[in-house]
């Protein structure tokens, strides 16, 4: 497992991986989809630029950190994709959030060809992939698991091993739906608060000090004092998760009447104009919505 392809490198998150399995001595090859100035210096590092996906069938391991499932089936099946030239013993660890029948149906694929394919989304931000620092929630039997251990430790803090083949992308939307059900609950509050007339700041004042505190809350009441970063998780990628987490509820016959909801408020957020902002938006969309005045730029 020493010679890693990887497909995503000049994202957000993809530069920090990239850049510690670099610095841990691992051999990276990389595509370059158009940003090249975004991965200069793991090029300078080391890393070896290729023309395609395909390229990187000769690898001990492909890891895949893009968008969701189309550019994940786009990375592997397209006429240049992965499988194209993929070696017998190829294992491919998919690190983005993708919908987890796509997921089985492309591991299917990908065993009829002798290749293995690993479901390993990520949590936290850009800044803990720098620092190497990531969480990571891997589906795959335990042999798979103990191959792939060391590569995941060159850029995660904490390796939770959820289960088998599908369930890292199942655990992952259990959690982002939590996560966005908190942000847009909090939002939700910010606006009926302020238009009933109370501080909101106070509200914060109360959760911060309970049970009810969380790191998300905190990053969401951030915006009373007009911060929009302290959740750096585009809006646009939050609906997309959600739409991902609504279709496995209907998969598995389970009424997702939260779900939906959250689902609805960021996407009532995109159509509002801020699907390329951070989550924390959801606060100027409940503005824009209720007239309510919640952040300094409203007051």
């Amino acid at each position: 497992m020493k010679h890693i392809g990887f497909i995503g490198a000049s994202g957000l998150m993809g530069h920090g991986m990239s850049k510690n399995l670099l610095a841990k001595g691992f051999d990276v090859s990389l595509t370059v989809h158009r940003n090249k100035d975004g991965v200069a210096d793991l090029l300078a590092a080391g890393g070896r630029q290729v023309a395609r996906p395909a390229d990187l069938g000769a690898c001990d391991v492909v890891i895949l950190c893009v968008t969701g499932t189309p550019q994940v089936e786009a990375a592997m099946l397209g006429a240049d994709g992965v499988l194209s030239q993929a070696r017998s013993g190829l294992i491919v660890i998919d690190t983005s959030t993708s919908e987890p029948e796509s997921t089985q149906r492309l591991a299917d694929l990908c065993a009829s060809q002798g290749v293995t394919l690993v479901d390993a989304p990520l949590a936290r931000s850009a800044m803990e992939a720098e620092a190497g620092k990531l969480n990571t929630m891997v589906g795959a039997t335990p042999e798979v698991f103990a191959q792939i251990k060391p590569v995941l430790q060159a850029y995660c803090e904490n390796i939770f091993h959820v289960g088998g083949p599908g369930a890292g992308h199942i655990i992952k939307l259990l959690n982002n739906f939590v996560a966005q059900a908190i942000c847009t609950a909090t939002a939700e509050a910010f606006a009926v608060g302020a238009k009933a007339g109370v501080d909101v700041q106070q509200l914060v004042n109360v959760i911060s000090a309970g049970g009810v505190n969380s790191g998300l809350f905190q990053a969401m009441a951030k915006t009373l004092n007009g911060d929009f970063t302290g959740l750096k998780f585009g809006l646009d990628n939050a609906r997309k998760d959600l739409r991902y987490y609504s279709h496995l509820a209907e998969m598995v016959n389970v009424p997702s009447l939260v779900g939906q909801s959250v689902h609805q408020s960021l996407a009532t957020a995109s159509a509002l104009g801020h699907g390329n902002s951070f989550v924390p938006a959801l606060v100027t969309a409940q503005e824009q919505l209720t007239g309510a005045k919640i952040t300094p730029a409203s007051r």
